[in-house]
């Protein structure tokens, strides 16, 4: 029986998203915009010369970025040997847990509630609740911010006052940041953990646990985070899978992602490179009918995030370096798809997500163009290959 692996590189975007403006993102390109950074030599850290993507390029990467955008990336390009397209989020968000709920064929019916940019992010109900959970008689930060910066500026204040610190982004997200044994691991998730309910209710989208170690001169974020997601507001793939008796399988912070819905067995590592090496073991063990999701999350956070264009390019090479090992590990009429979630561009003002279509790359079918697509019709598609019924929008481009 066939298997199907549906595979997230998070944040690795193409472009081309019709409503970008109406997110301020008009024109972010993630995959073009960095190959492009490193054919003009912008992005000589660690690696040299033009993006060398040829695994997935062969099976229309490149194509798919043009057919997105309208863009051509430098070095990317080849002849199609793969299934190729794009897609497009109908979801009004660019964030996690919008784009992969619409990717397993639900798309977010509802408006996310964010939080203030001027002045202080939460008010001051929330930040009472929040200290009421965490036994302090305050909380630090109180703003947008990206995670290693606000470390940096809070971490004296921090050790010295137990405050945790909180903050949040453009993404619908509460996020708590706290050292780990100063503060405490356990006492962070529960903290996370009391609170998301609350936010949950007001349609925040996560609350995320970011715990670091260290001194304040020389600290590091932790593989501890954990996301506290709201469940997904109907069944997915994963559930319909899951219903059927097959067995579903989840790679990375899928779990988070879907609050453990549909999941039977959870795969976790403290790197992409750890999840990979989940990746290929699957490939060889996983059961007949089975569906194996799994996201990649460093693009995002390590290098889309404080935007390094080099980083997220060394990144983009080594997944693709490594992927004939799990190609090899498929079986006939196994289907591996490879897509993303929204877009990261590194080299685009600020540190947010940005609103961009997403590859959809496909090997096991042979060459087949899809052309431009909706998200939800990923799930669908997934669906149709293991015979399960898709009880969700999205048409299958099988």
């Amino acid at each position: 029986m066939a298997r199907a692996f549906l595979i997230v590189l998070d944040s690795v975007g193409c472009g081309g998203a019709p409503d970008a403006a109406e997110f301020c993102d008009a024109g972010a390109n993630t995959l073009a915009h960095i190959a492009q950074a490193c054919a003009d030599g912008r992005a000589d850290t660690g690696r040299s010369g033009a993006l060398r993507m040829p695994n997935l390029d062969a099976l229309g990467l490149g194509a798919a970025v043009k057919l997105a955008s309208g863009v051509e990336a430098p070095g990317l390009g080849a002849a199609p040997a793969g299934l190729w397209g794009a897609a497009t989020e109908v979801s009004r968000g660019k964030d996690t847990p919008s784009g992969h709920w619409e990717l397993a064929g639900v798309p977010v019916p509802w408006d996310w509630t964010y939080f203030p940019t001027e002045g202080p992010a939460f008010a001051p109900d929330l930040v009472a609740e929040v200290c009421r959970l965490a036994g302090t008689d305050g909380i630090l930060g109180n703003c947008h911010a990206s995670g290693v910066p606000i470390i940096a500026a809070h971490c004296e204040a921090h050790l010295r006052s137990g405050w945790p610190i909180c903050y949040t982004s453009a993404d619908s997200v509460f996020q708590i940041a706290a050292h780990e044994e100063v503060f405490g691991l356990d006492r962070l998730l529960k903290l996370c953990e009391g609170l998301a309910p609350t936010l949950h209710a007001m349609r925040v989208g996560r609350v995320i646990a970011r715990p670091f170690t260290g001194s304040c001169g020389d600290f590091r974020r932790t593989a501890n985070r954990r996301d506290y997601a709201i469940a997904p507001p109907a069944p997915t793939l994963l559930d319909w899978v899951a219903g059927q008796g097959r067995m579903t399988h989840a790679v990375g912070k899928i779990g988070d992602i879907f609050s453990m819905r549909g999941i039977k067995a959870l795969h976790k590592g403290k790197s992409d490179a750890e999840l990979f090496e989940h990746l290929v073991r699957l490939g060889v063990d996983a059961q007949p009918g089975s569906l194996t999701f799994a996201n990649f999350v460093e693009f995002d956070s390590l290098y889309g995030h404080p935007r390094d264009v080099a980083g997220y390019a060394r990144a983009l090479e080594w997944f693709d370096a490594n992927l004939p090992r799990f190609l090899a590990s498929l079986g006939p009429g196994d289907l591996a798809l490879f897509t993303a979630d929204h877009g990261n561009d590194p080299t685009f003002p600020g540190t947010e997500h940005t609103r961009e279509r997403v590859p959809v790359i496909g090997h096991g079918l042979g060459m087949r163009p899809i052309g431009l697509r909706a998200f939800a019709d990923v799930g669908a598609s997934v669906a149709a290959h293991l015979g399960v019924r898709a009880a969700a929008p999205g048409d299958s481009f099988l």
